[in-house]
């Protein structure tokens, strides 16, 4: 057996293979939660480490297996730190490593921050074009709360699923990222948009809302504000009271990932005892096994999977490697003799 190689893609070149082929990751996506769905990946739980002096700080580790034509192990391991955004950088940072599945050798790094907001969009984007489908009405107006990094792949990914939007409403506490994300929206060709200065006002005049905040409990407490049926794609998993999830018809992508570490359909869990509230998964709704009511909030909360990290970074690190654009770190594993 020849020497493993050991390949260090940058964020250029993960931009470079994943710009204008959104519809490519959605299918990755949508492949990997059907394999998730079937038995063939091992996604264990999420790791945190914190830091008491830095609550708002965490550092996150997601191990995963993805069998079938994906066939790789890894591990994503993506920092949040909010204090960035003041000093200029973005708030995420994040890194993949994938292993080869017949040594267990690592075969690559990847800058992943990109990956992570391309799954995260894919991801909501399968989910929004899905329960559209199901419901038989697509969504026109659509809101975001929160318009950092993630709610522009959203945006992205979300026409590029086949979404069109007669309006786009925003709103931010901050007025210059709400701004700043208008002129984003202005620049790919959104329709008219509005800046909102509360999220109730925003909440009010859109069917399809965003929630891609850093807020680390509720902030969305009445379920009177959800009366006229939206569907809330709940990707910062932390925004909504429990009252809220529990009038809702809620869709995640993994029971046991989402009701943990006090997301909001974990504090609804809390309060009820049970679990009965979720109405299915993702798998559940692209299966058929579920059909989301048109009398209803409907709310898909995804806790992001470990499994969607290492598919999309395999895709970017197949592409890049037919390209033969890998750049291979010389001598990587250097100590290979077992007795010198």
């Amino acid at each position: 057996m020849t020497t493993p190689s050991f390949s260090v893609i940058p964020g250029a070149q993960v931009v470079d293979v994943l710009r204008g082929r959104e519809k490519e990751v959605i299918a990755t996506v949508e492949n990997t939660y059907r394999l998730h769905g079937r038995g063939l990946t091992v996604n264990p739980d999420s790791y945190f480490l914190r830091f008491p002096e830095q609550p708002a700080d965490r550092i996150i580790a997601l191990p995963a297996s993805v069998g079938g034509d994906v066939d790789v192990h890894g591990i994503k391991w993506i920092s949040s730190f909010p204090g960035n955004v003041a000093a200029g950088i973005p708030r995420a940072s994040a890194v993949v490593v994938l292993n080869d599945t017949a040594t267990g050798y690592p075969l690559a790094c990847l800058e992943s921050s990109v990956i992570s907001a391309s799954r995260t969009a894919a991801s909501a984007a399968l989910a929004a074009v899905a329960i559209a489908e199901r419901r038989g009405v697509a969504p026109s107006r659509v809101g975001f709360i929160g318009v950092g990094l993630i709610a522009r792949y959203l945006h992205t990914y979300l026409v590029a699923g086949g979404l069109d939007f007669d309006e786009v409403g925003v709103h931010d506490l901050s007025r210059e990222h709400a701004e700043g994300f208008e002129g984003y929206l202005q620049r790919a060709g959104s329709g008219p948009v509005t800046i909102h200065d509360s999220a109730e006002s925003l909440i009010a005049a859109s069917d399809l809302i965003v929630l891609a905040t850093v807020a680390g409990e509720p902030h969305i407490l009445d379920p009177a504000l959800f009366a006229h049926n939206p569907v809330v794609l709940h990707v910062s998993l932390r925004d909504l009271s429990p009252e809220i999830v529990l009038a809702s018809y809620n869709l995640v992508d993994d029971v046991d990932h989402c009701l943990k570490a006090n997301t909001s359909p974990h504090l609804a869990e809390q309060l009820t005892g049970n679990r009965d509230f979720v109405d299915g998964t993702l798998f559940d709704l692209l299966e058929g096994r579920t059909t989301p009511p048109a009398d209803r909030p409907v709310v898909f909360s995804p806790f992001g999977l470990g499994v969607l990290d290492l598919a999309v970074a395999k895709f970017v690190h197949d592409e890049v490697a037919a390209a033969g654009g890998l750049q291979t770190v010389p001598d990587f594993f250097h100590e290979m003799k077992r007795y010198g």
